[in-house]
C-alpha cells in the first residue's frame, strides 16, 4: 500500500489512482486505475456512461524516466460509442489521442528537440527520430494557439528551404507579435491560398499590409478577390538589397573567368578571395579584406562601380530617409544603374523601377522579413543537427515550436 501511494504521488497524473507496481530489471510498470466513471471520446468531448465493451489488452504509455529504469504506466481501458466518430477506445486525460506516451513525456521530447541534437535526444529519451517527429506534430496540434489568426493585420510570406533539392515551406508571420502564425509545404500562389482559405474573407479584410519578396507567387495570392486585394504590398527590404548584392556578385564573376584567361594564374586567385570583401558591409569587414577593398578602389573599373551602386542602394534603408528623400534617391539610383554600362544592374534596376511602390511602402511602414530571414538561418542549423528531416510536417512542426505562439514549457514547468 505505501509503495502504491508513493507512485501515485511520483506520477502526478490527471485522473487515476495507482493499483500495482511492478518492478523489472531496466522498467518500472506502474498499474492505474480511472477515477472516472463516464467514458469520453477521445476525439470530441461527448461523455457517457454506457460502455460498448473493455479492450482484452491493457494500454501503456511511455513516462518519464525513474533514474536509469524506463516508466510504464499501463492502464485497462473501455471503450465506447461515439454518436460522431463511432466505437472508440475511451480518453484519457494524462495522454493525447493515439499517442504511446504520457503528455509530460511528449512534452519533454517536443522541448528538446528544440534544443539538442538527433543522436544526442534519442541517447537521452531511448526513442527514434521519426517518432520525435510525430510527437513534434501531436504537441503544435495540441498546444498551438487557437486564435493565431485572429487580429492579424501587418503580415509577413516567405520561402524557407527545408531539404535539398528545392523542398520548401511558406511560412505566413505576425509582424506585431513577431510569432509564425502559418505555414504549409511548397511555395507558389496555390499554397499561400490554404492560408487565406483558412483565415476566411472577414479576417482577410483587416489585413492592411503584406511584406514579401519580389516573386509573382505571393503577391498573385494576396491580390486575389476574396483574399486580401485591399493591402498594401510592402518589398521586404532584404530581398530588394538581395537583388543588387546578386548583381555585384555577376559582376565579380565576369572580372574572374576573365583574369583566369590570362597567362597569370596567380592574378585569378588572388581576386577569388575579394569575394566577402565586396558583399559584406563596410563596417564587418575584417582587416585584411577592407586592405582587399582599398586595391580594388585604387584599380577601379567596372568591379568598383559595381561596388558603389551596391553600397549606395543599401544606404537607401538606413532607416533615417523621409519617403520623399527615399522615393527621389531610389529614381537616381535606378537612372544611375541604367546609365553604368554594365548588364547585370541595368536588369537589377528595370526590377527595382517595377517593385517601387512595393520597396517604399517597406520603407514608409517599416515592415521586413527580418525575422522570417532569421529564422530561415535557425532552421537549417536545426536541419544540420538533426541530418534531415523525412516529412514536410515534421519540419513545420519544429518551426513552429521555435518560433510559432507555444508556450513551450518543460514538464515540471507551472503555467505561471
Amino acid at each position: 500500500m505505501r509503495v502504491t501511494t508513493a507512485f501515485n504521488r511520483l506520477l502526478e497524473l490527471d485522473g487515476v489512482n495507482v493499483t500495482a507496481v511492478e518492478i523489472g530489471a531496466d522498467t518500472v510498470t506502474v498499474d492505474v486505475g480511472l477515477r472516472r466513471r463516464k467514458l469520453v471520446c477521445p476525439q470530441c468531448d461527448y461523455a457517457t456512461r454506457a460502455r460498448y465493451d473493455t479492450r482484452p489488452v491493457a494500454s501503456s504509455w511511455r513516462h518519464l524516466r525513474l533514474g536509469s529504469f524506463k516508466l510504464v504506466v499501463r492502464a485497462e481501458l473501455r471503450r465506447l460509442t461515439c454518436p460522431v466518430h463511432g466505437v472508440r477506445v475511451e480518453g484519457v486525460a494524462f495522454a493525447r489521442p493515439g499517442a504511446r506516451f504520457t503528455r509530460d513525456f511528449e512534452q519533454l521530447v517536443a522541448w528538446l528537440a528544440v534544443k539538442m541534437d538527433k543522436d544526442a535526444l534519442r541517447r537521452l529519451v531511448g526513442i527514434d527520430w521519426d517518432t520525435v517527429g510525430r510527437i513534434c506534430d501531436r504537441v503544435v496540434a495540441d498546444d498551438l494557439d487557437p486564435h493565431r489568426l485572429d487580429e492579424l493585420y501587418d503580415i509577413g510570406v516567405d520561402e524557407i528551404s527545408w531539404k535539398k533539392h528545392h523542398n520548401y515551406l511558406t511560412l505566413v508571420v505576425n509582424h506585431t507579435t513577431n510569432k509564425v502564425v502559418w505555414g504549409a509545404e511548397g511555395r507558389d500562389a496555390k499554397t499561400l491560398d490554404g492560408f487565406f482559405d483558412e483565415l476566411g474573407e472577414g479576417r482577410s479584410g483587416q489585413i492592411r499590409a503584406v511584406s514579401m519578396d519580389m516573386g509573382p507567387a505571393f503577391r498573385k495570392s494576396v491580390t486575389a478577390e476574396g483574399h486580401a486585394p485591399q493591402a498594401t504590398i510592402c518589398i521586404d527590404p532584404f530581398h530588394a538589397v538581395k537583388n543588387v548584392t546578386d548583381a555585384l556578385n555577376v559582376v565579380r564573376r565576369d572580372i574572374w573567368q576573365q583574369l583566369r584567361r590570362l597567362p597569370e594564374p596567380n592574378i585569378a586567385k588572388k581576386f577569388k578571395g575579394a569575394r566577402w570583401a565586396l558583399l559584406k558591409n563596410p563596417e564587418d569587414l575584417t582587416g585584411q579584406q577592407a586592405a582587399t577593398l582599398t586595391q580594388i578602389k585604387r584599380h577601379g573599373g567596372a568591379l568598383w562601380r559595381a561596388y558603389r551602386l551596391k553600397e549606395a542602394f543599401r544606404t537607401i534603408f538606413a532607416g533615417d530617409l523621409t519617403d520623399e528623400e527615399a522615393g527621389e534617391l531610389l529614381d537616381r539610383w535606378c537612372s544611375w544603374a541604367q546609365r553604368c554600362r554594365l548588364a547585370p544592374f541595368v536588369k537589377a534596376a528595370r526590377t527595382v523601377r517595377k517593385h517601387r511602390e512595393g520597396i517604399l511602402a517597406a520603407i514608409r511602414l517599416g515592415l521586413t522579413n527580418a525575422r522570417l530571414e532569421g529564422l530561415n538561418q535557425r532552421v537549417r542549423l536545426i536541419m544540420r543537427r538533426a541530418f534531415g528531416f523525412h516529412s514536410a510536417q515534421a519540419a513545420l512542426a519544429l518551426v513552429m515550436l521555435s518560433a510559432g505562439p507555444i508556450n513551450l514549457r518543460l514538464p515540471w514547468e507551472s503555467e505561471a
